[in-house]
């Protein structure tokens, strides 16, 4: 094998590596919380009178939802819950 075969061959099994180390992060599975997001913070639909991201207009919005890692959203305090904690669905706050 020639110098220039195997510096190819090392290049493609070094970027396979990095591409599967890197698969984990990006493949995490994420949910909606809502009642976590900041005022301007949220990451999509935050109801009636917003359209997307950045839109909710109180901290804690009840219908406004931000996407954390799976299992976290109910561990994660909301000043305006029910609950005092983020939920699975939107409320009203």
């Amino acid at each position: 094998m020639d110098r220039r075969t195997l510096s190819l061959a090392l290049a493609a099994s070094l970027t396979s590596a990095l591409a599967v180390a890197a698969t984990p992060a990006a493949a995490q599975e994420k949910e909606k919380c809502f009642g976590i997001a900041l005022k301007g913070q949220n990451d999509c639909a935050a109801g009636a009178g917003t359209s997307c991201a950045g839109t909710s207009k109180t901290d804690h919005q009840g219908n406004a939802w931000k996407y954390v890692p799976k299992g976290t959203c109910e561990k994660t305090a909301s000043t305006t819950s029910p609950n005092k904690f983020g939920m699975l669905k939107a409320f009203k706050s």
